[in-house]
């Protein structure tokens, strides 16, 4: 079988074909980092990564965006409470989302664009939305998309245009536009963003993004500079992106292209806390610096949120989080069994190690059914122990087969090893740290983001603290 996945946008499960394998390119939404990103969100992340890491595990060549959103309403809301610009407001939280990615053990994306080092190319992309005729320019200056010039305006989210009522997300823009259904594209500047430092000049008046054009304007041009192409082959977010971020997304983009902004379109659902949607309402709100704090190993998180298909809600209880925490210790214990058992003798079989690869793949062939695949994992688990309690030793192909499962999963180690680099290793670690100091204090963020995840691809873990960048080594 090959991969197959549910496509938001023909509500079917198709298989899936790059458009110019082995390449696969991903867009992802990431954190909006007005606050630290709470265990919800990195539930869809922790998706998103099992999607990436599978891909690679059949042997795709991934080339993924995240977006880091760093100017919004709210970010420009919470930075004049705090008499900071946005830059400065964001910037903690934005370290905090790396330190919480590489905790919980995410592959790093190959590029993280900003919002504000992201302007141009949405300047550029707000004026050929003007030249062709789908935005205008509102009274007050800010620029809007006119949905009734855009024909196929709720394909994704299925949504009736006459429909859609002011009140709606896409309808709360606090300004003038001649429909209500109209979603801003370029926000006349207020003194408020001229107090924290998010306006800008452009042709058609100085001002900011709108949130839904940030993530077009980022994912256009990194697919034309990189690849000369415009259309992705994944967009992924959470469900509740669907509409109206990814509905105008697809609006903005394909308005301008006349091609289809995404072939695959990937949602995962929700993560509930003791039964209710994690929500400040209900005071059940959870970081991961949260669980970091606590001393929660990253594998159990993983493993629980494993045991639920991406598609499905996960209801996040401490029962929960402690039974998934044992699941991980019991793959890991039988790795260093096996391991044990096979040394210095000559395997007899590995037929058990090339079951558990087969109903590995056909799990996640099947639309990603992380459970199914956890199931089969623990299945052999069984068998493994049984037979090695019975004498009969495991063939040191199961054990490798059980490692290299692992590059998709990421539950076997229950605690990252730390290891000893020699001594030319541990220079070149400190002279990117050095460097990467430099950069964030020059104010090159995009530069500081590329050297961590630059290390983290070679297991380097970094913890800023107030006494300077710690960091260790740890196994992949």
């Amino acid at each position: 079988m090959s991969l197959r996945l549910f496509n938001t946008l023909t509500r079917r499960v198709e298989p899936f074909e790059p458009l110019a394998p082995p390449r696969v390119t991903i867009y992802a939404c990431g954190p909006t980092v007005w606050n630290y990103a709470h265990i919800g969100n990195f539930r869809t992340f922790l998706s998103q990564d099992l999607l990436r890491r599978y891909l690679e595990h059949i042997g795709y060549e991934v080339f993924q965006v995240m977006n880091i959103t760093d100017v919004d309403d709210r970010i420009i809301a919470e930075a004049s409470k705090a008499g900071k610009s946005v830059t400065e407001h964001t910037r903690p939280f934005a370290e905090a989302f790396f330190e919480d990615r590489d905790y919980l053990r995410i592959k790093p994306a190959d590029v993280y664009p900003r919002a504000t080092e992201s302007i141009p190319p949405m300047i550029q992309l707000v004026q050929e939305l003007l030249d062709r005729g789908v935005a205008y320019r509102a009274e007050d200056g800010s620029v809007y998309f006119g949905v009734d010039r855009f024909a196929d305006y709720g394909r994704l989210s299925r949504l009736d245009r006459r429909e859609l009522k002011a009140g709606a997300r896409v309808d709360s823009d606090e300004y003038s536009k001649e429909d209500v259904r109209d979603f801003a594209l370029w926000k006349a500047a207020a003194p408020e963003d001229e107090k924290v430092q998010a306006a800008w000049d452009a042709p058609f008046g100085r001002g900011r993004p709108g949130w839904h054009l940030e993530c077009s304007a980022m994912a256009l041009d990194e697919l034309r500079r990189r690849f000369d192409v415009e259309t992705l082959d994944i967009h992924a977010g959470g469900v509740d992106l669907v509409f109206p971020h990814h509905e105008n997304e697809i609006a903005q983009s394909e308005a301008v292209t006349g091609q289809p902004f995404a072939r695959f379109w990937v949602h995962g659902e929700f993560l509930m806390v003791g039964g209710t949607k994690m929500s400040k309402r209900y005071g059940n709100v959870l970081t991961v610096r949260d669980l970091r704090e606590e001393g929660v190993d990253p594998a159990a998180v993983r493993m629980l949120f494993f045991q639920q298909h991406y598609r499905k809600q996960v209801n996040f209880t401490d029962e929960a989080l402690a039974a998934a925490g044992k699941g991980a210790e019991r793959i890991g214990e039988l790795r260093k069994r096996l391991a044990q058992a096979a040394g210095g003798a000559e395997p007899s079989s590995s037929e058990a190690g090339e079951q558990l690869e087969r109903e590995f793949r056909e799990a996640l062939d099947d639309d990603l059914n992380a459970s199914s695949a956890v199931v089969a994992v623990s299945a052999f688990v069984t068998r493994a122990n049984r037979a090695l309690d019975e004498g009969e030793w495991g063939p040191e192909e199961n054990a490798g087969a059980l490692s290299a499962l692992d590059h998709t999963l990421g539950v076997l180690r229950i605690a990252p090893i730390e290891r000893v680099l020699d001594q030319d290793e541990a220079v070149w670690v400190e002279s990117r740290i050095l460097a990467r100091r430099e950069a964030r204090e020059s104010g090159d963020f995009a530069t500081a983001d590329a050297i961590r995840a630059e290390l983290a691809s070679r297991g380097i873990v970094l913890e800023d603290t107030g006494e300077g960048t710690r960091w260790r080594k740890v196994s992949g």
